[in-house]
Parts: C-alpha cells; structure tokens; sequence
C-alpha cells in the first residue's frame, strides 16, 4: 500500500502543501522553526553552566549559615 515514494508523490505534496499554506507561510514556519532550534541549543549549553554555578552556590549559602548561627550563639550568650 505505502511501497515507494516516487518523484511524482512528492512533487504533487508540495503543490499542495504551498496551495494550502502559502509560500510566505512556509517561509515564516522554517523561520520559527530554526529560532526554535537555536533558542534549543542555547539553553541546553546555559543548562550546562547552571549546573557549575549551582555548586558554587550551595557553597557560598552554607558558609554564610554557619557564620550566621555563629553570630546568633554569640548574641544569646551575651
């Protein structure tokens, strides 16, 4: 039923896929679809370096905490 795919199949897909949607339609959804692609890309390396900086965050507020349950053992044995 679904044997090859000849020249002919596609040619006459495209013709309808340009009557239906227009050439400037498929132009703008390539477009969307390639930004969509590349906003993709970026956030998979900024997830890359989100990874490196949360450690260094859990660091930097562990610190401060015991420094602010110092002061606070201070202040109560005063």
């Amino acid at each position: 039923m679904f044997g090859q795919v000849g020249i002919w199949q596609i040619l006459i897909l495209a013709v309808v896929v340009l009557i239906l949607f227009g050439r400037g339609r498929i132009s703008e959804m390539m477009g969307d679809f390639g930004k969509g692609i590349s906003s993709f890309k970026k956030g998979m390396s900024e997830d890359d370096t989100a990874k490196d900086s949360t450690k260094a965050q859990i660091e930097a507020p562990a610190k401060e905490a015991s420094e602010s349950k110092a002061k606070d053992k201070s202040e109560a044995s005063n």
